[in-house]
């Protein structure tokens, strides 16, 4: 009793004492409106365009292409609603993988309704988006595909690069026919939701090759209810909120500074950490699943050993309910989640662990153990310590063998 340890940080990040201090004046002397002509409106503004120059350089971009949210939802949304719409009367077919987010994932079931023809792609046992499958799911109405970089639940890294070549190939290839047959190539733009990916990952969109990128705040020691989007110059998007232009007309609604230049300062902080960073949590990370694979019976990692980040546990334990397990680690202290925290609510089986092939009375089983900057190997021992103890006191209760 009396530990805190957290366990979460796929769901949210504490913020950084740096990047508060920068956000502080924004909140309490600056505070005028960006869109004023006014001495303090200005001073907003300033402060807006330093930190979309900052985001771009850490991306590789031009400053104009990157788009300041209210989340990395609202700049999935933004993406697939936006460029799906805005490209209707070229195609209308979408590519997505079964294992994504629900910001994307429910984006492209509402879209069905308009009309929109969407294929989910399968993955391996791994959580990997099979690429022969993808090839063959490209056709001449295809305007967009949408592929997370690493997987909110699992950790899964998928092959981006491969993808956006696979892509590329299919565009010229497209490119030709579309000369010879004098007509009009149609646009193709390739998403990528790299929320999970900032600060574990590399983020230069044109190595990765990606037309389009959403980020956000909570998940990199940033605030919450900010967000960023991507867009390469010349992509045809509509804009999903509509009214006074701002974002270059793409995201209307009052700037709020604080926000995107906590944003801007804790992606910053970030990439600064992530190579050093990476590399303490992997063998964190490795250490803590070689020992609860030894520890306990009936235990089993999810997704890829090899190709998942490095704070990522995804746990399956055998006749445990995965909610009573959260809630028991609770009473020690010990914060942890079973999955997306976006679904937390959501009794019904993971689409993520679902899509592996794993049996539905086994994924209420699932414990999702994300590392973080405040990560210790003591905690962790004391985390399996009490792991050990909770799921054989719930094998005991349960009525599942």
């Amino acid at each position: 009793m009396g530990k805190n340890i957290y366990l979460d940080y796929a769901a949210a990040t504490y913020i950084e004492p740096a990047v508060l201090k920068k956000m502080k004046p924004y909140m309490e002397e600056f505070y005028g409106n960006a869109s004023s002509l006014h001495s303090l409106g200005r001073i907003s503004r300033d402060a807006i365009e330093k930190a979309r120059r900052e985001t771009a350089g850490i991306l590789g971009v031009l400053p104009e292409e990157i788009i300041f949210t209210g989340s990395g939802t609202e700049s999935a949304n933004s993406a697939i609603f936006g460029i799906a719409r805005a490209n209707k009367k070229y195609g209308n077919h979408i590519i997505i993988s079964k294992i994504e987010h629900k910001a994307v994932l429910e984006s492209a079931k509402a879209l069905e309704k308009e009309g929109f023809k969407i294929t989910y792609l399968n993955v391996d046992k791994n959580g990997i988006v099979k690429l022969d499958e993808f090839k063959k799911a490209l056709n001449k109405k295809t305007i967009l595909v949408s592929i997370m970089y690493a997987n909110n639940e699992i950790g899964t890294i998928q092959p981006i690069k491969e993808i956006s070549k696979i892509i590329n190939i299919y565009k010229n290839k497209l490119k030709t026919q579309s000369s010879k047959l004098k007509t009009n190539e149609a646009p193709l733009a390739f998403h990528c939701d790299a929320c999970q990916a900032a600060g574990a990952l590399p983020l230069d969109v044109k190595k990765l090759g990606v037309d389009a990128l959403t980020l956000n705040g909570s998940k990199i020691y940033g605030p919450k209810g900010v967000g960023c989007l991507y867009l390469k110059k010349g992509v045809k998007i509509e804009p999903t909120i509509i009214g006074g232009g701002q974002e270059n007309n793409l995201r209307a609604g009052t700037e709020n500074p604080a926000l995107i230049i906590g944003f801007a300062e804790a992606l910053k902080l970030a990439e600064k950490m992530r190579i050093k960073e990476s590399r303490r949590l992997t063998g964190l990370r490795d250490y803590f699943i070689k020992n609860i694979l030894k520890s306990i019976k009936g235990c089993q990692l999810n997704g890829d050993v090899q190709k998942r980040l490095p704070n990522n546990i995804n746990l399956l334990f055998s006749g445990v309910e995965g909610e009573a397990l959260v809630l028991r680690l609770d009473l020690h202290g010990i914060y942890t989640s079973t999955g997306s925290a976006c679904t937390s609510s959501d009794f019904t089986a993971s689409h993520v662990l679902s899509a592996l092939g794993i049996k539905k009375e086994l994924i209420h089983g699932s414990l999702r153990l994300t590392l973080g900057r405040k990560t210790v190997k003591k905690d962790l021992d004391y985390v399996l310590k009490i792991l050990i103890r909770e799921v054989g006191d719930l094998r005991k209760m349960s009525a599942v063998r």
